[in-house]
């Protein structure tokens, strides 16, 4: 039996631009209005998720930067698993290496980031990983956005340690996503799926691919999987 779920955000609950599905926010209700949580796992900060969990109806549980921090309940505690310090000497480095090319870097909300590093994807992801190689550091490509992340952190270490928080074990969540970021915590849970706009990695970890899209293919997910809920 499933117990709760833990889905991505970006190309899994919205389209390629980045609009919300209706119905997967109604999915989301339906779930949460039966007793089954629903964790929001994202590269996106804290604040972001807190106006969005506020605004579908989830009880702010997450997973924010990646797995670099996560809370249980809106007033939980947040846990800050990620160090970001190393990710700031990987960014400068980073920074160096393009600037020496004539390209300036854009940071995505450094002031609200406690443990990840997130800037524009202006430049190859491939070559931002080749500059940083050696640092305990790893570059994440969302297709969004450029994470920087602290190595052996993701939303599947996220995911092991906040299910103990619920009282549950990642055995009992179905985990949804998307992208290569979310092929850790696929892994994890007890059943994972992604939605057929998937990478071609993620897939291959999943459990089942559905036949729909982005928030289309989200809800497919929990109507295979509702009868294993109770």
């Amino acid at each position: 039996m499933l117990k709760a779920v833990v889905t991505d955000l970006d190309g899994t609950l919205t389209d390629a631009r980045r609009r919300i599905s209706t119905a997967a926010i109604e999915t989301i209700r339906d779930l949460v209005d039966t007793g089954i949580p629903v964790v929001i796992a994202s590269g996106n900060t804290i604040c972001s998720l807190d106006i969005l969990c506020k605004m579908i109806g989830t009880d702010g549980t997450i997973i924010g930067e990646n797995g670099g921090v996560y809370r249980l309940h809106f007033d939980g505690q947040v846990h800050v698993a990620g160090r970001q310090s190393v990710c700031w000497d990987a960014y400068h480095r980073i920074e160096e290496h393009f600037a020496a090319e004539g390209k300036t870097l854009t940071l995505y909300s450094p002031d609200n980031r406690f443990a990840d590093i997130a800037f524009a994807r202006t430049v190859e992801p491939a070559e931002v990983a080749g500059v940083i190689a050696g640092m305990p550091v790893r570059a994440i490509d969302t297709g969004f956005a450029i994470h920087l992340q602290y190595q052996g952190i993701s939303k599947g270490t996220a995911l092991s340690d906040l299910a103990l928080l619920m009282g549950l074990s990642p055995a009992d969540f179905l985990a949804i996503g998307d992208s290569d970021n979310d092929t850790e915590m696929i892994d994890h849970a007890g059943i994972g799926a992604t939605v057929d706009n998937a990478t071609p990695g993620t897939k291959a970890t999943a459990d089942y691919v559905s036949e729909k899209r982005y928030g289309e293919g989200f809800v497919e997910i929990i109507r295979k999987y509702q009868k294993l809920f109770g």
